[in-house]
């Protein structure tokens, strides 16, 4: 359980902590590279051996969340095959409830995300997402990963929060260790990201399950 007493301000990631991670990591993984493979006549193999590895080269970076990066670099429209499969976006359990919750609590409720602005839109649109949410930033707003310590110094710049006093809910954590080292004092991991997939491995940081289980 948490102190919520203290509490002034709570930051939420997006996808793998209020979104199933699911259809981020099926798309990816599973259907651009089909559809790379059947636009550029490879196998399959060919296909996700070469994606795989470009992926590998920018992870951790802006151009890893850009959706225009990507449509360049592969000549495909990712925005629009993203639509495509935009029915397994989904709410993690009890996120929305969660959402409510504070949405009538006095705590100022952030979503601070890596998403790319069309990723962040088409997501919107498919939960309302944003009716929960006191304020809505993109950490391409800022041309830096929230992975980079730097990226909490200029966020804090644009919206002026106190970090003894705020908590963050995210999945990745390479993001909870740079917040922690800026110096946000609450963090909590995801325990499940993707719903398909098998429990994240075990961290530094308190990990959540079912938002349900955290009280407020």
């Amino acid at each position: 359980m948490i102190d919520w007493h203290p509490i002034e301000t709570v930051f939420l990631d997006m996808d793998g902590t209020l979104l199933d991670l699911h259809f981020d990591n099926y798309f990816w993984r599973d259907y651009l590279p089909r559809r790379f493979a059947k636009v550029n006549n490879l196998s399959l193999s060919k296909s996700e051996e070469f994606l795989f590895e470009r992926f590998s080269q920018t992870q951790g970076t802006l151009e890893w969340y850009c959706l225009d990066f990507w449509s360049d670099e592969l000549s495909l429209d990712i925005a629009a095959l993203k639509t495509e499969v935009q029915h397994l976006i989904q709410y993690r359990p009890n996120a929305e409830v969660f959402l409510k919750k504070l949405n009538e609590s006095d705590k100022q409720t952030i979503l601070v995300t890596n998403a790319h602005p069309k990723s962040l839109a088409l997501k919107l649109n498919k939960t309302n997402l944003e009716i929960y949410l006191d304020k809505i930033y993109s950490s391409h707003q800022f041309n830096i990963p929230k992975e980079k310590p730097l990226f909490w110094k200029s966020f804090q710049q644009a919206l002026p929060f106190n970090p003894d006093k705020t908590i963050l809910f995210d999945d990745s954590h390479a993001v909870l260790h740079s917040a922690k080292s800026f110096g946000i004092k609450q963090l909590r991991a995801i325990e499940k990201p993707d719903s398909k997939s098998d429990s994240a491995k075990p961290g530094d940081f308190i990990a959540v399950d079912d938002f349900q289980d955290i009280g407020l």
